[in-house]
């Protein structure tokens, strides 16, 4: 561009970790001087912050990279970002001219020298790119929660993954950063992101289980503090005991399958009988605990067996909120070498089969709330949650539309619409 862009618009795709990568963004832009709009036809720079962690993902970038080239206005600069920059930037490159600038973790999103890099503090081993987005400043929060992102990277070697090979290793911020940030994003609610959460600070040589302090510390500064992707073996007695004392007994397992033949082929830690026995554990200790997983179908191996399995344990665990993804081969990664690929006809089938279970199981759960009071905390006019609700990615609760945004509120539950609630 011949001259200083002074507006944006950005849009961001796919997980919890990538809106924060994009609110450390609109903060280093906002700071730099260039005002947000909200379409790309009033924007100088239009950036995107794309996904690319499965084909759907990919694929829907690649869209929204196509419809935002079409609506911008003449002149105006279309940067993309994120993970589909950082893999496949020549890829990118090469296939579609309409992209001006590609820029990958750690380079600067606009053509002029204003954006500035920020120190980090990261382990003795570890060193940060020029550009890191982990401890970027970022704007107070719109909404009276947000999630805050602790480590980035991952250490595991989980089969079907290819996040370690364009995010790095783990490298986990300081608390002090992190509570730096918490107390300047003014929230009620503060929603803790990593790809492997429970490991943070085991980079930093700071002890196994640095999570707990952090958690506890965040619990004095805010309402509720909630935690996202939790890695089975990790989940010991006093990190439960931890997020149980918050008051948000909320837990998102990152469980993938149960059967053991096919863990080993994903090169996952546990199986279902373990999985079910910490479960109840948790119930045991907390029965108003919620819990979450997500589960891949069709891994290369995948028998009726392994399958039947599956549907075994999401009977018998009766979880709040599941999430069930077709296995997408990823390059570089060890699944796309194995033999087994799973006919994508009966993977779907497998797929519908699994979520139609879960869906009566969640709208029973849901129907049992009816005549219970509720501690919400309310989003947005006539919307909130309960601890059992992770924002955007759950259920939510209506609620009157005259409680005041950022309240807390104890109430009762009237009626349940599958997934929703409604309470007064």
């Amino acid at each position: 561009m011949s001259e200083l862009p002074s507006t944006y618009f950005l849009e961001t795709l796919g997980c919890p970790k990538n809106q924060v990568d994009s609110d450390k963004l609109e903060g280093t832009l906002t700071a730099d001087g260039l005002q947000r709009v909200t379409s790309a036809e009033e924007a100088d720079v239009v950036v995107v912050n794309t996904c690319a962690f499965i084909d759907e993902a990919r694929a829907e970038s690649i869209d929204t990279i196509l419809a935002l080239a079409a609506q911008r206005r003449p002149g105006a600069e279309l940067v993309v970002t994120g993970c589909l920059a950082e893999r496949h930037g020549d890829e990118l490159a090469a296939e579609l001219p309409e992209i001006d600038r590609i820029a990958p973790f750690g380079a600067a999103l606009v053509s002029t020298p204003r954006i500035r890099p920020v120190p980090v503090s990261l382990g003795p081993t570890r060193r940060p790119p020029d550009f890191d987005l982990l401890n970027l400043p970022r704007p107070a929060s719109g909404r009276p929660w947000a999630y805050v992102k602790i480590a980035e990277g991952c250490d595991r070697a989980c089969g079907f993954c290819a996040i370690p090979s364009f995010r790095g290793p783990q490298r986990s911020r300081s608390i002090e950063q992190i509570l730096a940030e918490v107390e300047q994003l003014r929230v009620c609610e503060v929603v803790l992101v990593a790809q492997d959460l429970a490991a943070y600070g085991r980079d930093q040589g700071v002890g196994e289980r640095s999570i707990v302090p952090l958690v506890e510390q965040v619990a004095h500064r805010v309402d509720r503090v909630r935690l996202l992707y939790l890695y089975p073996s990790d989940l010991n007695d006093i990190l439960i005991d931890t997020i149980c004392d918050t008051g948000v007994p909320y837990f998102d397992l990152s469980l993938q399958h149960v059967s053991p033949p096919l863990m080993r082929r994903m090169r996952r830690w546990g199986e279902g009988a373990r999985f079910l026995e910490r479960i109840e554990a948790i119930r045991h200790r907390e029965p108003d605990a919620a819990f979450r997983s997500n589960f891949i179908v069709g891994y290369p191996g995948e028998t009726e067996a392994d399958h039947d399995a599956l549907l075994s344990f999401v009977e018998a665990a009766q979880l709040d909120w599941c999430g069930f993804f077709a296995y997408s081969p990823e390059p570089g990664t060890y699944a796309v070498e194995l033999d087994g690929t799973v006919d994508p006809g009966l993977r779907d089938d497998r797929l519908a089969e699994l979520r139609e279970l879960q869906d009566e199981i969640t709208a029973t759960k849901r129907d049992l709330l009816v005549g219970s009071q509720v501690e919400v905390l309310v989003d947005e006019p006539g919307i909130g949650r309960s601890h059992r609700e992770a924002p955007e990615i759950d259920g939510i609760i209506e609620v009157p539309i005259g409680l005041a945004v950022g309240t807390t509120h104890v109430l009762t539950v009237t009626a349940a619409m599958g997934p929703d609630l409604e309470a007064s």
